[in-house]
């Protein structure tokens, strides 16, 4: 990426059939690229009540634009949640390590104008959470977040995926993987990361039949939606 000014990632989970309107608003705020999917809420309705997230399924987009326009939109999301709250959800900024140059390209000349000052103060990494991400075979999710909610986890979301090239990974390492995946999402405190994860990889590790991948990522900033 020389040359290139830095990307980040946002993350995005919404109510379902809010992702065109927040992609709308996103495009809006110089945010112009994304990926959008279905997923499954784990919280119960209870908890999903107290925090205003409504229905268990969701819309996930993944949204990539230059640092600045995050900054932007980081600015405007700490200060008021009123342009998006249809979405009833959560966002969270990401940091990718690397991004071929041709993408970063694309991105920075469909961002537009945005001034390199803007909302400079919101993007500093003083959010003290992660996003653990647990890959799973289908029919263990709910054996996961149970093992994670007794770790401290408050809730997830789960989307269905399909793992590729794992014939390497079967013979060397003698492992039961499933082509088909599920992919469990879990906003944690770093506090709790270790703990939720122990748990998790001890139950569901990729030793076990579930043949559980996980690993987690910090994440700079999340603004309740």
């Amino acid at each position: 990426m020389s040359g290139q000014r830095p990307l980040r990632l946002l993350l995005s989970v919404i109510r379902r059939g809010s992702g065109q309107s927040m992609i709308e608003y996103l495009k809006s705020r110089h945010i112009p690229m994304h990926l959008q999917f279905t997923g499954h809420g784990t919280a119960s309705s209870e908890m999903m009540d107290i925090l205003g997230l409504g229905t268990s399924d969701k819309d996930v987009l993944l949204s990539l634009a230059e640092e600045r326009a995050m900054k932007a939109l980081a600015r405007e999301l700490s200060g008021s949640f009123d342009a998006v709250d249809r979405g009833q959800g959560i966002a969270m900024i990401l940091s990718p390590c690397a991004a071929s140059n041709l993408l970063a390209a694309i991105i920075s000349r469909t961002t537009g104008q945005v001034p390199d000052t803007e909302g400079a103060d919101y993007m500093k990494s003083e959010y003290d959470h992660s996003l653990i991400l647990v890959a799973v075979n289908q029919g263990f999710t709910d054996g996961v977040m149970h093992a994670a909610r007794l770790a401290g986890a408050t809730g997830g979301t789960v989307v269905r995926a399909r793992l590729a090239g794992s014939e390497a990974g079967e013979q060397l390492h003698r492992v039961f993987l499933q082509q088909e995946k599920e992919i469990l999402m879990i906003l944690a405190p770093n506090s709790l990361r270790g703990g939720i994860m122990e748990a998790v990889n001890r139950e569901f590790g990729l030793s076990t039949e579930a043949g559980g991948i996980v690993f987690a990522l910090p994440v700079d900033r999340a603004f309740k939606i």
